[in-house]
């Protein structure tokens, strides 16, 4: 993993929100609700809670007495999230390292997590961690995307961009986003955590979006593809973002977008 690829700062938190959130993942966000309102939990940590997807899905499910953390390791992330959610008393915001949780042991009854395990720098640690704090019935939820060749617009974004730095193209999306998908390999990290009862599921959904433009300038600046493309050429974005565009155009056409995307849900039980 790149040193900027867990950077999400400047402009791109509001534009991730305003753009990526409802382009690719809300609807993975209510279904992580609906999972997590299934098991009726009394107190629920969320890691790398982003803008606020998932925490505004699932304080929509849940009950007036639940008691709800939403951390992420990015604090620009967090305040968008915080200003986004509705006055609710039941959700406290912190700031927080998933290998290194600011909390005791058997504090929550689940753990949640939507497509931020790709981004773990060590994976193993970070799971024995939601595990420690999970009591003893505890269920760690959460979502990865598959791979890319699954994901259609953010593997066409990538094919183009390829073709515009083609003796360095941006590995961003395969290298991170898209990284972490063999589900052989999940399992036998979560079991080297510690966790045994694991179910992992494929879940395919279509992304929407009103124009091609939308999506490029989703993918080239709501991310931290956006450093990767400004690494190659400082006053590229632009041209980057009209490239990605076009390319979306010339398979889609100059109208609302499709395109399917595809993620693996894993519940797994302490």
């Amino acid at each position: 993993m790149s040193a900027t690829d867990k950077v999400f700062a400047g402009s791109i938190p509001k534009i991730y929100d305003e753009y990526l959130v409802p382009m690719i993942f809300a609807v993975y966000a209510d279904d992580i609700a609906r999972r997590i309102a299934a098991l009726s939990p009394s107190v629920l940590l969320e890691i790398a809670a982003g803008t606020g997807a998932v925490t505004r899905a699932v304080a929509a499910a849940l009950p007036r007495g639940v008691r709800y953390v939403a951390t992420d390791l990015n604090e620009p992330m967090l305040a968008v999230a915080a200003r986004r959610q509705a006055d609710d008393d039941r959700i406290t915001w912190r700031q927080a390292d998933a290998t290194d949780l600011p909390f005791g042991d058997a504090e929550f009854d689940v753990v949640c997590c939507q497509f931020g395990a790709m981004f773990f720098p060590d994976r193993v640690k970070a799971y024995g961690e939601m595990k420690r704090v999970l009591r003893g019935d505890g269920t760690f939820v959460f979502n990865v995307w598959d791979r890319i060749e699954d994901n259609v617009l953010t593997h066409e974004a990538t094919l183009a961009l390829g073709k515009m730095f083609p003796d360095d193209p941006p590995r961003f999306m395969v290298r991170t986003p898209h990284g972490y998908h063999d589900k052989a390999d999940i399992k036998a990290d979560l079991e080297r955590a510690g966790f045994r009862d694991i179910s992992i599921e494929t879940r395919s959904e279509i992304s929407r979006a009103p124009s091609a433009e939308y999506v490029a300038t989703a993918l080239c600046q709501g991310t931290p593809l956006r450093s990767e493309i400004e690494a190659r050429d400082a006053s590229g974005l632009q041209a980057a973002t009209d490239v990605v565009a076009e390319a979306i155009r010339t398979r889609h056409g100059s109208g609302a977008v499709e395109g399917k995307i595809q993620a693996i849900v894993i519940e797994a039980r302490r």
